[in-house]
């Protein structure tokens, strides 16, 4: 589509010859997510509408318990400390962002009174800022009121280094000033396409600023509230276990009139994603489940049964099932760090090694016979939107082409059949979370690798521990004290793929300095890929700018940093009974104020 076309489309739209949603479904033809298209809408001026809701409880409270079970269980309760999909969750019942994505990929305020555009005139036409008005009335948990102070005060701590926050990458190239007591104004330091990451969806929830001032810095992991929550949302925190329980009650004091439904929440963890399914599908004992990474083949099955309660909700993601490389030794300590990004590994460090690994990886097995329905083999990392996707890539499994790259590399048999090269044998220890497909996909590759003359040790982690923030557990995946792992990134995912490429820029890399709190757990570091990251920051011209993501989805395929095995649809277990809607770009918890459930 050529930018005449573009704008005749858009034209067409002000005009009001063509709907909004036509508009977007002829954009998501060319290759555009929905968010991306409504953007377009917004960049030119044509404001949203508010969306509808079918919510039909005519009053607050009144819906007993919401029993949601993750077995992937919240370790704390810090949005800016989330490591991973787990814990935004917890933290998104306590704490709400300005604004969130919709299944359409609208956005939606939450504690902003109106979604800026250049039509209010909150998006500046240059690209170079964006202003927020913050809804009237909004109170914090302890009766407070939300302030543009607070907003500030979050980006402030965010962006301090000895803050260690997980969301420093959202906010770093941005600053944000106080306009009057219920504005704010975010500039950046160059024009930005996608200016809706700070305060926005999973990384943007806001904490109170006085309570957490006291603890910016150096001492972030001190303050109570880290376990102890007092936000905005519709629950009010109760009780925390880290790795456990999670409990809240409703928040009488709710800036939404009529919610939230249900009197109490309880976030049940631990087990693991098989009986979490069974617990919604079958028994009916919870309304809800988190990431069903479960073989198809067991969900058909509880779906099937005559007296199934519930069903599994598959949406499509920018999830990645992957293999890491550790770029680091990781069995060689220096200044007191494994790791380190000081060191190379002294075994991936051979291209040759790199790239027979990944012809050992049998995607096509994964599929067909683990995730079904619920994972597609693929070759690249960037896997959605469309428009995104490299054409460049190919992949295959092929051991015998894989035992010539390492004869080639000079890694020779030994008597007892594993490989060697100048003193050292090509043995790797593998690891990922306790998880019967991750265990599955592991027996594949070491069944592969074994025919390579690869010995590999495989090493499986209860989820809660490998997927911690805690510094001081070796086995978590920033730490990476392994030779290769496996988990998923990219769920859930904002529509522009900035900030789930930014795990590979050198300035992520995790470490001791850092708190291992950096994006970056393979250590992979490239001078190339770094500047065409900065380039895509600012480029407005989609066209070019979906050709560096491209380019830098290749170059981290190509010199193997990750195996991609599937891309993964993201799947929860819900009740029939419960009304909760559920969207790819957000937290599944994103709209938590509007579920309830019909009798």
């Amino acid at each position: 589509m050529t930018e005449r076309e573009l704008r005749k489309l858009i034209a067409s739209v002000s005009a009001g010859r063509l709907s909004r949603r036509a508009f977007v479904h002829k954009m998501i033809g060319f290759g555009l997510t929905a968010p991306v298209a409504t953007q377009l809408l917004a960049h030119a001026g044509l404001a949203q509408t508010a969306p509808g809701t079918d919510y039909k409880p005519t009053k607050a409270g009144g819906g007993g318990a919401l029993k949601l079970l993750f077995w992937q269980a919240a370790t704390l309760l810090n949005p800016h400390f989330a490591v991973g999909a787990k814990d935004a969750e917890g933290c998104r019942i306590f704490y709400e962002p300005l604004a969130a994505w919709d299944p359409e990929g609208n956005l939606v305020p939450v504690l902003a009174a109106e979604i800026p555009d250049i039509e209010n005139g909150g998006v500046a036409a240059d690209g170079m800022s964006v202003t927020w008005k913050l809804k009237k009335g909004v109170e914090w948990h302890d009766g407070r009121p939300l302030t543009a102070d607070d907003v500030v005060f979050n980006w402030e701590y965010a962006v301090d280094p000895a803050t260690a926050a997980t969301t420093i990458g959202t906010y770093r190239d941005a600053t944000v000033e106080k306009i009057d007591p219920l504005a704010v104004r975010i500039r950046f330091d160059k024009p930005t396409p996608f200016w809706a990451g700070p305060f926005v969806a999973s990384s943007g929830m806001i904490v109170p600023k006085h309570l957490f001032e006291p603890y910016k810095g150096a001492n972030s992991r001190d303050a109570p509230a880290n376990l102890k929550p007092v936000g905005t949302g519709p629950y009010r925190f109760v009780e925390f276990k880290p790795g456990d329980l999670v409990r809240g009650e409703r928040n009488a004091s709710y800036h939404v009139a009529n919610r939230p439904y249900f009197d109490t929440i309880e976030m049940k963890g631990g087990g693991d994603a098989v009986s979490a399914a069974r617990a919604v599908i079958q028994t009916g004992e919870y309304d809800y489940a988190w990431n069903m990474q479960v073989e198809d083949e067991i969900l058909v099955k509880l779906e099937n049964a005559g007296n199934a309660r519930g069903r599994a909700e598959i949406l499509q993601s920018r999830g990645i099932e992957h293999v890491q490389l550790n770029s680091a030794d990781p069995w060689t300590e220096v200044d007191g760090e494994r790791s380190s990004p000081k060191t190379k590994h002294p075994l991936l460090s051979d291209p040759g090694v790199r790239q027979a690994l990944a012809l050992l990886v049998d995607r096509a097995a994964v599929q067909t016979h683990i995730y079904g329905r619920t994972g597609v083999a693929t070759g690249n990392f960037l896997n959605n939107p469309e428009r995104f996707v490299s054409k460049n890539t190919t992949w295959e499994f092929n051991v015998d082409k894989a035992n010539r790259l390492l004869e080639e590399a000079g890694w020779k048999r030994g008597p007892d059949g594993i490989r060697a090269k100048d003193g050292k044998k090509l043995k790797l220890v593998f690891q990922t979370s306790i998880n019967a497909p991750r265990q599955k996909t592991q027996a594949i590759v070491k069944q592969a690798c074994q025919k390579a003359g690869i010995e590999m040790e495989l090493k499986s982690v209860t989820a809660s521990v490998y997927f911690s923030s805690d510094v001081a557990n070796p086995d978590t995946t920033r730490k990476f004290y392994a030779d290769i792992q496996m988990y998923t990134v990219g769920t859930p995912s904002v529509p522009d793929p900035e900030g789930f490429m930014q795990q590979f820029v050198s300035w992520e890399i995790a470490s001791k300095d850092n708190k291992w709190q950096g994006r970056n757990p393979t250590r992979w570091s490239n001078e190339e890929y770094d500047k065409i990251f900065r380039t895509a920051q600012g480029e407005l011209d989609p066209v070019k700018r979906a050709a560096l993501f491209i380019k830098m989805n290749d170059m981290v395929v190509e010199d193997v940093a990750v195996i991609p095995v599937v891309n993964r649809r993201w799947v929860a277990a819900i009740s029939n009974k419960l009304k909760a809607t559920l969207n790819g770009w957000d937290n599944d918890l994103w709209n938590l104020k509007d579920w309830y459930r019909e009798a």
